[in-house]
């Protein structure tokens, strides 16, 4: 009986060509290729190092080429924190195989055998003085022309001399120095500048809208209307945006539904309809567990209720993309996670063949999650439409992102659970109320996820939205808690109302359902009269699970202050998707009881991610996700009326500035041999914990509803002073 062939690792095994991942090149350099994105998590840097290790060239010689759908694989969408896991990991054994068939080229054409080569930055040498020859000479820009096998074992860990090792990040100097780095540094020939016209209700739809005065306006080259899709075109982004302007007074919107009242807003989801369903050990049921009475000889029972409200993604450069039409194809230049997701849906807008459009990938101003890089793909499509064989930029306005990007779910979580008479956990009930996570554009023809697909005439309506039903998906993202308890029961409750157009934001469900464990963790570790750090360690019999939280306690001098009034640290851990990084996140915050202000004034974050490629861009992660989780906690919500959404600026969605980050020790956790770990949304859920136990400690005072704001914290503690 033939043995079965081997499965390919990571994206080769649905991009197996060698020339998608690696080209050799006449003149002297090696060209990388991912089908993941740069979305300044390092990718770029990482995958360099990976293939510069197995090729045996220097670093410098090693150029990066991201998702572009003429030239990459199609790697899918950019998220979950798997680039390492997928995509580098194909990138490692393509590069070994790589190597291994130019090592034979040359030991057929020295006569001798393979294993008396060697290779020292691409040049190959034999045993003789004159044997020797490069990479460029026995490829010099020619196709591999096969296939990757997956028999060419990468180098041991031990032999590594540029994996591990901390180098300069390949995309930092330019944007560091103020070189065009971004899609909206992008300039083109003939390129004009286009600006959307939307309203602050996602229901409104155009009733009517004055034109005649606009296209009048010096510069002006197009309005364009296509049933409530409106927008225009000019030669100027100075003209483009006053533009914009007057057709927002000239234009007359039709109001949708009131929007939930945002002060009931948690009150308002428990009590919709919902689509009841389960989760065991990360992956949906369709059955929802009955909610079973605590143990009978439980000896204390806590139930609590944690809410998290509508978040932004808040990039700091509103969304951008160039489009180009020219003889009958589309030419786009987008910061989309997913170019090659994102050609399908355009096929089925327009409906086009996929080898008429091409997307490529160029780097935004700053996203983790679906924001609206790929509706202002579409903006940019349609306005470019009208003005055949000139690119047309478009940039979305600051009201724009804040009122119309997806916004990450608000849920609401309640935790019930028991201690038995040996102070462990003993029952653990564990109910999410949610939204959806998911609502990337997708290849379904009937449906779209780009926004202005349901707007125009003989557009797409929405995609159908339900409960996540993917292994640690969207609302049940950790929503099974990662330690050792002996019952557990999850049950899930997709909110089936959608005020507002909700997607994919760093971390899915993770953000909130880790608060809530965490937290519940800390209360459960108070009542049983223990150390919180030392209680989450008796539930998790994983070594790296116990190391993270123990570097991160002793870094941060746990239990060697004595206590102080306003004064507390806080820990908190999870594996994220219980499957990627390991994290744990110790803070020290200072509560101001008159004010309600709350100041983070140091924090630790200790990650293990296996294998460590690039130590200083795993470090950036976690650092990067605790400041952003920072921020969300102690301030970000989507403000609203009934009619409209009043968040359409920084001073009305106000995040974290620079003053108020405090000081950030990172420790790398590093596991040679181990397989990569996504690391990028890894802190997020520890951070919100960490910093809640921390006001605790200071106070007494628990904040289960997010975020901090200094007239919660205010509030809350003057009712505990009132009932205390």
């Amino acid at each position: 009986m033939a043995a079965e062939p081997k499965k390919l690792p990571g994206s080769l095994r649905n991009n197996p060509s060698l020339d998608l991942w690696i080209g050799i090149e006449a003149d002297a350099t090696v060209t990388v290729r991912s089908g993941k994105v740069e979305i300044g998590q390092g990718l770029k840097t990482a995958a360099a190092q990976v293939a510069a290790e197995e090729l045996d060239v220097s670093l410098v010689r090693v150029r990066v080429k991201t998702a572009d759908t003429a030239e990459t694989a199609d790697e899918n969408v950019t998220s979950g924190s798997r680039s390492m896991e997928v995509s580098a990991t194909a990138l490692r054994y393509a590069a070994a195989e790589c190597r291994a068939i130019m090592v034979r080229m040359a030991a057929d054409r020295f006569g001798v055998p393979v294993d008396q080569l060697s290779v020292e930055d691409g040049t190959i040498r034999g045993p003789g003085s004159n044997q020797r020859i490069t990479y460029w000479e026995l490829m010099g820009g020619k196709k591999f022309g096969r296939d990757a096998t997956g028999t060419v074992p990468p180098k041991v860990p031990q032999a590594h001399r540029i994996v591990g090792t901390r180098v300069e990040r390949l995309d930092l100097p330019g944007k560091v120095f103020g070189q065009p780095a971004f899609v909206h540094d992008l300039t083109l020939p003939g390129m004009v500048h286009g600006r959307i016209v939307r309203p602050r209700h996602q229901s409104a739809t155009l009733e009517s809208v004055d034109t005649a005065a606009v296209e009048k306006l010096p510069g002006v080259i197009k309005v364009v209307r296509d049933g409530d899709f409106l927008g225009v075109v000019a030669e100027t982004e100075v003209t483009a945006i006053a533009a914009r302007d007057a057709l927002h007074r000239a234009a007359r919107w039709r109001a949708g539904p009131p929007l939930p009242d945002e002060d009931r807003l948690y009150e308002w989801m428990l009590g919709e309809a919902t689509m009841d369903g389960g989760c065991i050990d990360g992956v949906h049921t369709d059955d929802c567990p009955p909610e079973e009475p605590p143990p009978k000889d439980a000896q204390t029972t806590l139930e609590s209720l944690y809410a998290r409200p509508y978040i932004l993604h808040g990039a700091m450069g509103p969304s951008c993309a160039v489009a180009q039409w020219a003889g009958g194809t589309l030419t786009l230049h987008t910061h989309s996670q997913g170019v090659f997701p994102l050609r399908r849906a355009l096929t089925n807008v327009f409906r086009m063949d996929e080898a008429d459009i091409r997307c490529i990938h160029m780097d935004g101003a700053g996203c983790y999650g679906h924001n609206g890089a790929d509706d202002v793909a579409l903006d940019a499509a349609l306005l470019a439409r009208a003005l055949p064989g000139r690119p047309v930029r478009v940039q979305w306005m600051r009201d724009d992102e804040h009122c119309w990007e997806p916004f990450g779910a608000a849920m609401v979580v309640k935790v019930r659970a028991s201690l038995g008479a040996d102070g462990r956990v003993a029952d653990w009930r564990f109910d999410v109320w949610s939204n959806h996570h998911g609502n990337r554009p997708k290849g379904n023809p009937k449906e779209s996820g780009l926004l202005a697909a349901r707007m125009i005439e003989n557009g797409l309506p929405p995609q159908t939205l339900g409960p996540a039903t993917g292994s640690e998906a969207g609302e049940h993202r950790n929503a099974w808690p990662g330690y050792a308890f002996p019952r557990i029961s999850v049950a899930k409750h997709f909110v089936t109302a959608h005020p507002f157009r909700c997607s994919s934001l760093r971390g899915l469900g993770a953000y909130a359902n880790v608060f809530a464990i965490e937290q519940m963790m800390d209360e459960l570790a108070v009542a049983a009269g223990q150390d919180p750090a030392t209680f989450r360690l008796a539930h998790l019999p994983d070594p790296r699970a116990r190391a993270v939280i123990e570097a991160a306690r002793d870094a941060i001098a746990w239990g060697q202050h004595a206590a102080t009034p306003g004064r507390g640290h806080g820990i908190a851990y999870a594996r994220y998707k219980n499957a990627a990084a390991y994290c744990a996140v110790a803070v020290d915050a200072e509560v101001d009881e008159t004010t309600g202000v709350i100041r983070v004034t140091r924090a630790v974050c200790a990650g293990d991610a296996g294998e460590a490629i690039a130590p200083d861009g795993i470090a950036n992660q976690l650092e990067g996700g605790l400041i952003q989780s920072l921020s969300w906690t102690l301030k970000e919500r989507v403000r609203f009326t009934p009619g409209e959404i009043t968040s359409v600026d920084w001073e009305t969605y106000p995040i974290l500035t620079f003053r108020e980050a405090p000081e950030v020790e990172t420790l790398v956790l590093d596991r040679p041999g181990e397989k990569f770990l996504g690391v990028g949304e890894a802190s997020q859920g520890p951070t919100a914990a960490a910093i809640a136990n921390a006001v605790f400690a200071a106070t007494g005072v628990r904040l289960r509803e997010l975020p901090f704001t200094p007239e919660r914290v205010r509030a809350m503690i003057l009712e505990a002073r009132r009932s205390a």
